[in-house]
């Protein structure tokens, strides 16, 4: 019998009640218990959506990040935290935002976790610190509480954990000492984690290790080795799941360890399934994800039984099957989409959908497909409703994207002749103060874009409503004295599904929310087809923000590239095709807003580097195509037009080159959070354009003080020519609140009035 099971399942609820939660609880206005009860409540609803799996995931829920779960479960919390006392939620959400207070008229910061991208998607995790003195001790009440819920309920629960050797994998070095002398003292936590859950009468343990379809050297190959030969003898049997790719060079490795199965992602290795089934033991597992846990497209049910029905006759009850990855990377459930076109709502599956999918391959295999008879041929019509739909193919974009020449991509001047050009224009100060786009956005802004979404308020008043805030938002920067001013995006919910609303070939949801980070959710928009702009999309309110001031307003785009990377993309052509198609959308709104007027234009590349392949041998090839299809986009200018870019926690360090490539005239990346340790690659790396160091650590609640600034732009100072260092934050203001953002962005104006006065000094 094939075996069916899930690796991870939405945390936020259907809507959002998570986050709710959570910032309720942030604000004081929901106690610690009833915050609890929520998190009961999801687990209770998500087992009962899985209902059908042989086994249930139990662990993968999580309050705000499965990787800082995993911190506090192996007792891995750094001093500055566990100085500040309290419970162990205290020290979990503290480590997670950060937080200032006052004391004896004193500031006092507790500085949160660097956060980063979960391998190549767009969700965060808050990356595990290591120093040499690093010590481990197993914390395991949440998830024992976990698991005791589930045994009540009748679950079939298999907990999740991340494996040993991807936590050190993720995980940084803060004395730059080898992550892996703490690998025995990590292990010895595992065992006694697994003696713990067999003690509960638990069978299987899911123990993710997705670092083995990277790129690895032999220490960190030899780290696979040692850490399950030390956990062979567990009386649990052991689960090792890998996603995101296939395992390449890692393969014979994953085969040969000890443990009883092997879960693989069969979307992007099927090429790799026959080796896997050769060289696995017979006493093996092999678990195939065979249904998309990352996009949102229905899975062709008779392609894969195709290839699916002659490996189970070989491995039979060896063989189980399950979606790719954790469905954490997509929405709940397609079936409250009642207002998206009802056509293009047949060729989508959510979580929900692709539970269900799992379950008719499964019944298939087992009593074949007559079994299934109408759920195929129900998929059978949504497969070719999809390949035929007209509105899927645009025949003049196709002409259009033919036309595309290498001159598209290259501006009239090099930087230095630009730069000496703009300044003329531009009269900025040493030190240039900006923000990266967004400004807060208040309940009060919410409920006018929904009210104007439901029909309840006119465009005249909706219009004259986001005119309001955009006038409040410039009075604001003029006050704080920053030089170039920003028009806060109050009509923006999200800055790629704005775009995507705008454009012809995207379709959007209503709950098709998906967890970034912590209470943070995106609704990614569906690209389902050539994209065409069809009338201008940023050019009103940036003109009418430009008119209330004498200071440069920038207007502000998403990147081709973000676009692509942070859409439910199509999956039925070249991703590099999407992107170019893309590009040329926003090179018209780029050259409108030149025209318009606007001399500074900032295109957003934050997704650049998650897009990365992540094997290092593909990444030429996918940085050549995106490289590419930003300076499409951004190059159609004058060279007195300055084009920045932004991009926001990742590593970039191995990326600079390509980031130079891009030639944007200003980038602007973060670097508060991590201490401006990105600087350090500027020492290997000469770059050659100006650059924004962020000062200001948006996603904390934390007001950082002006000395604190002043510190990180001196370091930044020490590596970079300091006529081409602008000051900002890390990133869009747009989830804080105003009473955080005015003292912060007060502060970071005066650490650059104090920056150019030492300077004057020197």
């Amino acid at each position: 019998m094939v075996t069916t099971h899930s690796l991870g399942f939405p945390r936020i609820g259907l809507k959002r009640e998570l986050k709710f939660a959570l910032e309720a609880y942030w604000k004081g206005q929901l106690s610690q218990s009833a915050l609890e009860e929520m998190g009961i409540l999801l687990r209770q609803s998500n087992w009962s959506l899985q209902n059908g799996m042989a086994y249930i995931p139990c662990g993968d829920f999580s309050y705000y990040d499965h990787v800082l779960d995993m911190s506090l479960l192996l007792g891995n919390i750094p001093q500055r935290i566990v100085q500040k006392g309290g419970s162990d939620l205290d020290k979990y959400f503290l480590l997670a935002r950060g937080k200032t207070a006052e004391k004896n008229g004193q500031t006092q910061e507790s500085i949160a976790g660097e956060m980063t991208k979960w391998f190549d998607t767009n969700y965060h995790y808050i990356v595990p610190e290591f120093t040499k003195d690093s010590s481990f001790h197993l914390n395991p009440s949440r998830l024992l509480d976990q698991i005791e819920e589930a045994k009540v309920r009748g679950i079939s629960a298999k907990p999740v954990i991340i494996g040993p050797v991807t936590y050190l994998w993720l995980g940084k070095s803060w004395d730059h000492s080898d992550k892996l002398i703490h690998l025995e003292s990590l292990l010895k936590v595992y065992e006694e984690l697994f003696a713990l859950l067999a003690e509960k009468g638990l069978e299987w343990v899911q123990v993710d290790e997705p670092a083995l379809v990277t790129q690895l050297s032999s220490e960190w190959q030899e780290a696979y080795e040692r850490a399950y030969q030390f956990l062979q003898n567990s009386p649990l049997k052991i689960m090792i799941t890998t996603y995101f790719g296939a395992l390449r060079d890692n393969l014979t490795l994953a085969c040969r360890l000890p443990v009883q199965g092997l879960h693989v992602d069969a979307l992007n290795a099927r090429h790799e399934i026959d080796s896997l089934i050769q060289n696995l033991s017979e006493e093996k597992v092999l678990s195939l994800g065979v249904v998309n846990g990352r996009n949102i497209w229905k899975d062709n049910l008779t392609e894969t039984l195709e290839w699916l029905e002659p490996i189970y006759a070989k491995l039979q009850k060896r063989l189980w099957i399950a979606p790719s990855c954790s469905l954490l990377h997509v929405p709940l459930d397609i079936a409250f989409e009642t207002a998206m076109d009802p056509e293009i709502v047949t060729w989508l599956a959510f979580a929900v959908q692709k539970i269900e999918e799992v379950a008719i391959l499964a019944q298939a295999l087992k009593k074949g497909r007559k079994a299934v008879y109408a759920q195929l041929e129900d998929n059978k019509k949504a497969m070719n409703s999809r390949k035929t739909s007209q509105r899927v193919y645009n025949a003049a974009i196709r002409e259009e994207m033919a036309s595309v020449t290498p001159e598209w991509g290259k501006r009239l001047s090099h930087y230095k002749q630009r730069a000496a050009l703009q300044n003329t224009v531009l009269h900025l100060p040493l030190f240039p103060t900006t923000t990266i786009g967004s400004f807060p956005q208040t309940s009060e802004i919410r409920q006018v874009r929904m009210r104007y979404r439901k029909g309840e308020i006119q465009k005249e008043a909706y219009d004259r409503r986001i005119r309001q805030e955009i006038a409040t938002c410039i009075t604001q920067q003029e006050s704080l004295g920053l030089d170039v001013l920003v028009h806060g995006e109050a009509e923006r919910n999200d800055m790629v599904e704005y775009f995507g609303e705008h454009l012809q070939g995207y379709a959007l949801s209503r709950n098709g929310w998906v967890q970034s980070y912590g209470s943070r959710c995106v609704k990614p928009p569906i690209l389902y087809g050539d994209v065409e702009r069809l009338a201008p999309i940023t050019l009103e309110w940036a003109i009418y923000a430009q008119s209330l001031t004498d200071r440069p307003v920038k207007g502000m785009l998403t990147g081709p590239v973000t676009m692509l990377n942070w859409s439910f993309v199509r999956d039925d052509q070249p991703r590099s095709q999407t992107c170019l198609n893309l590009a040329m959308a926003i090179r018209k709104e780029v050259c409108d807003l030149e025209t318009s007027g606007i001399t500074i234009i900032q295109i957003d590349e934050p997704a650049l580097r998650e897009g990365l392949p992540l094997h290092q041998s593909e990444w030429d090839t996918y940085l050549s195509w995106a490289v590419n299809a930003f300076r499409i986009a951004a190059n159609g200018v004058k060279d007195t037009t300055q084009i920045h870019t932004h991009m926001c926690y990742s590593e970039f360090n191995d990326i600079l080159e390509a980031i130079a490539g891009m030639d944007a005239d200003v980038i602007t990346i973060e670097t508060s959070r991590s201490n401006m340790e990105l600087l350090r690659a500027f020492e290997r790396f000469k770059y050659p354009n100006a650059i924004g160091p962020g000062v200001y650590d948006i996603h904390s609640p934390a007001i950082p003080s002006q000395a604190q600034m002043v510190r990180l732009m001196e370091k930044a100072m020490e590596t970079l020519p300091i006529d081409r260092l602008w000051v900002n934050p890390d990133c869009g203001l747009k989830t804080r609140r105003w009473e955080e953002v005015i003292p912060s962005l007060h502060h970071m104006v005066q650490a650059a009035i104090q920056l150019r006065e030492k300077v004057k000094m020197r």
